[in-house]
C-alpha cells in the first residue's frame, strides 16, 4: 500500500498542473496527503484494515527515518525530525478527517495539505490538486478493504 501511495506522489502531473514545487518539501506534501486520505479510508474499514493502516504510518515512519539518512541527517537529530515529520502527517489526517466530514471545505484540506495554507500560483493548480485528491479518495471508497491494504487503488 505505501509503494501505491508513494508511486501516485511521484506523478508528473501533481508538479506540473498542481504547481506543487518539485522539491523535497513538494514530494512530501503530496505523499502525506495522499497517505492521509488511505489512512482515513482504512480506518473506515473492517478490524484488519484498521491494523493496517498503522502499519502504513509505520511505513511511512521507517521511509522517512531512511530518506533522513540518505540526506546525511546524524543519529541525534534523526528522532526530531522524524517526530516532526510524523506530526506533519497527523495534522493532514486531521484535516481531511474534518473536510470529508463537511466541517471544513475540500478547498481548504487541499490548500493546507498540499500548499502549507499558501494559494498556488494559479487558481487551475488548486483546482487540479483539490480534483485529484478527491479522485483518488473516491477511489478508494469504492475498493474492498483487501484491495486497498494490497496497494489495488489505481
Amino acid at each position: 500500500m505505501y509503494g501505491a501511495v508513494v508511486a501516485e506522489g511521484r506523478r508528473p502531473a501533481w508538479y506540473r498542473e498542481g504547481s506543487v514545487p518539485d522539491t523535497l518539501d513538494g514530494r512530501f506534501a503530496v505523499i502525506s496527503s495522499l497517505l492521509a486520505l488511505a489512512i482515513l479510508r482504512l480506518e473506515e474499514g473492517k478490524e484488519e484494515a484498521v491494523r493496517h493502516s498503522v502499519a502504513l504510518t509505520e511505513s511511512f515512519i521507517a521511509d522517512m527515518d531512511g530518506q533522513m539518512r540518505e540526506q546525511g541527517f546524524g543519529d541525534p537529530s534523526i528522532g526530531k525530525q522524524v517526530r516532526s515529520l510524523v506530526g506533519a502527517l497527523a495534522s493532514r489526517v486531521d484535516r481531511w478527517r474534518t473536510a470529508k466530514a463537511g466541517e471544513a471545505s475540500w478547498d481548504e484540506a487541499v490548500r493546507f495539505s498540499v500548499y502549507r495554507d499558501s494559494l498556488p500560483p494559479a487558481e487551475t493548480a488548486l483546482t487540479f490538486s483539490g480534483e485529484a485528491l478527491r479522485r483518488f479518495d473516491e477511489g478508494l471508497s469504492g475498493r474492498s478493504d483487501r484491495d486497498v491494504m494490497e496497494g489495488r487503488i489505481a
